[in-house]
Protein backbone atom coordinates (compact mmCIF):
# COMPACT_ATOMS: atom_id res chain seq x y z
CA UNK A 1 0.00 0.00 0.00
CA UNK A 2 1.20 3.36 -0.55
CA UNK A 3 0.73 6.78 0.49
CA UNK A 4 -1.48 7.68 -2.29
CA UNK A 5 -3.70 4.77 -1.53
CA UNK A 6 -4.04 6.30 2.20
CA UNK A 7 -4.91 10.05 1.25
CA UNK A 8 -7.13 8.72 -1.49
CA UNK A 9 -8.86 7.41 1.48
CA UNK A 10 -8.69 9.85 3.59
CA UNK A 11 -8.71 13.00 1.63
CA UNK A 12 -5.95 15.25 0.47
CA UNK A 13 -6.84 18.63 3.24
CA UNK A 14 -4.25 20.06 4.39
CA UNK A 15 -4.15 22.99 7.14
CA UNK A 16 -1.15 25.65 6.73
CA UNK A 17 0.28 28.72 7.68
CA UNK A 18 2.53 31.13 6.89
CA UNK A 19 5.53 31.60 8.69
CA UNK A 20 4.92 34.53 9.95
CA UNK A 21 1.91 33.98 11.85
CA UNK A 22 2.10 33.33 15.52
CA UNK A 23 2.48 30.92 17.94
CA UNK A 24 -0.95 31.91 19.10
CA UNK A 25 -2.58 32.05 16.04
CA UNK A 26 -1.02 28.44 14.98
CA UNK A 27 -2.21 27.04 18.54
CA UNK A 28 -6.01 28.54 18.47
CA UNK A 29 -5.98 26.46 14.97
CA UNK A 30 -4.16 23.42 16.20
CA UNK A 31 -6.67 23.77 18.92
CA UNK A 32 -9.91 24.51 17.20
CA UNK A 33 -9.19 21.89 14.27
CA UNK A 34 -8.43 19.28 16.94
CA UNK A 35 -5.36 18.34 14.71
CA UNK A 36 -1.44 17.91 15.50
CA UNK A 37 0.26 19.96 13.41
CA UNK A 38 0.18 22.84 10.35
CA UNK A 39 2.76 22.46 7.25
CA UNK A 40 4.30 26.47 7.63
CA UNK A 41 4.30 28.08 3.70
CA UNK A 42 6.90 30.29 3.29
CA UNK A 43 5.60 33.74 0.96
CA UNK A 44 5.62 31.88 -2.41
CA UNK A 45 3.61 28.83 -1.00
CA UNK A 46 6.46 26.36 -0.31
CA UNK A 47 6.57 24.28 2.33
CA UNK A 48 9.21 26.15 4.51
CA UNK A 49 8.62 23.52 7.52
CA UNK A 50 6.61 22.17 9.76
CA UNK A 51 4.96 23.25 13.05
CA UNK A 52 3.78 20.62 15.65
CA UNK A 53 1.47 20.93 18.56
CA UNK A 54 5.29 19.45 20.49
CA UNK A 55 6.80 21.85 19.29
CA UNK A 56 4.63 24.41 20.66
CA UNK A 57 4.62 22.51 24.13
CA UNK A 58 8.37 22.10 24.52
CA UNK A 59 8.97 26.13 23.54
CA UNK A 60 6.39 26.74 26.57
CA UNK A 61 8.21 24.76 29.07
CA UNK A 62 11.51 26.39 28.24
CA UNK A 63 10.44 29.83 27.07
CA UNK A 64 7.52 30.53 28.36
CA UNK A 65 4.06 32.41 27.28
CA UNK A 66 6.36 34.83 25.35
CA UNK A 67 6.33 32.25 22.22
CA UNK A 68 3.03 33.25 21.53
CA UNK A 69 4.14 36.55 20.14
CA UNK A 70 6.89 35.03 18.37
CA UNK A 71 6.27 33.82 14.73
CA UNK A 72 5.98 30.41 13.61
CA UNK A 73 9.20 30.83 11.72
CA UNK A 74 11.39 31.13 14.84
CA UNK A 75 10.31 27.49 16.25
CA UNK A 76 8.98 25.66 13.24
CA UNK A 77 10.95 22.01 12.14
CA UNK A 78 12.62 23.05 8.72
CA UNK A 79 13.31 21.95 6.32
CA UNK A 80 10.11 19.66 6.59
CA UNK A 81 10.96 16.27 6.09
CA UNK A 82 7.95 14.70 3.43
CA UNK A 83 7.40 11.68 1.18
CA UNK A 84 6.17 11.08 -2.17
CA UNK A 85 2.67 9.85 -2.63
CA UNK A 86 4.45 6.32 -4.16
CA UNK A 87 6.29 5.48 -0.69
CA UNK A 88 4.96 2.66 0.98
CA UNK A 89 3.36 2.77 4.13
CA UNK A 90 6.38 0.87 6.05
CA UNK A 91 9.03 2.98 4.69
CA UNK A 92 7.00 6.21 5.75
CA UNK A 93 6.35 4.51 9.28
CA UNK A 94 10.16 3.40 9.05
CA UNK A 95 10.59 7.40 8.16
CA UNK A 96 8.80 8.45 11.22
CA UNK A 97 10.34 6.60 13.39
CA UNK A 98 13.93 7.23 12.66
CA UNK A 99 13.50 10.51 12.37
CA UNK A 100 10.86 10.73 15.66
CA UNK A 101 8.16 12.58 14.22
CA UNK A 102 4.28 12.30 14.00
CA UNK A 103 3.36 13.95 10.85
CA UNK A 104 4.57 13.82 6.81
CA UNK A 105 3.59 16.08 4.34
CA UNK A 106 3.37 14.42 0.79
CA UNK A 107 4.76 16.15 -2.04
CA UNK A 108 4.26 15.70 -5.56
CA UNK A 109 6.63 17.50 -8.21
CA UNK A 110 7.47 19.90 -5.06
CA UNK A 111 4.00 20.92 -4.44
CA UNK A 112 2.09 20.12 -1.56
CA UNK A 113 -0.25 17.51 -2.40
CA UNK A 114 -1.10 15.76 1.61
CA UNK A 115 -0.23 14.71 5.20
CA UNK A 116 0.10 11.53 6.61
CA UNK A 117 0.13 10.96 10.31
CA UNK A 118 1.23 8.55 12.58
CA UNK A 119 -2.55 7.61 13.01
CA UNK A 120 -3.14 7.77 9.52
CA UNK A 121 -0.64 4.60 9.33
CA UNK A 122 -1.81 3.16 11.85
CA UNK A 123 -5.04 2.67 11.07
CA UNK A 124 -4.10 1.63 7.93
CA UNK A 125 -2.20 -1.31 9.13
CA UNK A 126 -5.06 -2.30 11.66
CA UNK A 127 -7.06 -2.37 9.01
CA UNK A 128 -4.70 -4.67 6.75
CA UNK A 129 -4.21 -6.96 9.43
CA UNK A 130 -8.18 -7.13 10.36
CA UNK A 131 -8.67 -8.11 6.42
CA UNK A 132 -5.60 -10.85 6.46
CA UNK A 133 -7.40 -12.20 9.14
CA UNK A 134 -11.15 -12.65 7.85
CA UNK A 135 -9.32 -13.65 4.79
CA UNK A 136 -7.75 -16.88 6.92
CA UNK A 137 -10.78 -17.38 8.65
CA UNK A 138 -12.93 -17.88 5.25
CA UNK A 139 -10.17 -19.84 3.92
CA UNK A 140 -9.73 -22.10 6.96
CA UNK A 141 -13.85 -22.54 7.09
CA UNK A 142 -13.94 -23.18 3.54
CA UNK A 143 -11.42 -26.10 3.71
Amino acid sequence: MTIAAILDAKGRDVLTILEEATIAEAAQLLGERRIGALVVLDAGGGIAGILSERDIVAHLGIDGGDILGWTVARIMKAPAITVEPEASVDSALALMTEKRIRHLPVTESGALAGIASIGDLVKYQIDHIAEEADAMRAYIQDV
